[in-house]
């Protein structure tokens, strides 16, 4: 699970892949529809949909000519899921640090 973390997190890095992440919140799109808002060669797009894919955050379908994107929710709940494990962490290390009596900061 850690690596899978890891790896949608690395995806998630590049801009081009979170705005396909968005792009596909609200339904699924063919890959021509989503490559229509980046400038970029269909080539160099279709390498960030396999990133996507490879990791679990997407899945694609062809049918006859037309490809497909869905995302795949269960992959992000996973990172959502270890990112509220952190804040649970972080929030309880910082009612340590405020119950640290304010004296020892020097008040006068």
């Amino acid at each position: 699970m850690a690596n899978q973390i890891s790896n949608c997190f690395a995806a998630l890095a590049d801009p081009t892949r979170r705005a396909v992440i968005e792009q596909l919140a609200t339904r699924p799109q063919s890959v021509k529809k989503l490559a229509a808002h980046h400038a970029m060669a269909l080539p160099t797009f279709m390498r960030h949909l396999q990133v996507l894919h490879d990791c679990g955050l997407i899945r694609s379908e062809k049918t006859g000519r037309v490809r497909t994107c869905h995302l795949e929710p269960h992959a992000l709940l996973e990172v959502q899921g270890w990112l509220a494990w952190q804040r649970e962490i972080w929030e309880r290390q910082q009612d340590k640090r405020d119950q640290i009596p304010m004296e020892l900061g020097g008040e006068n």
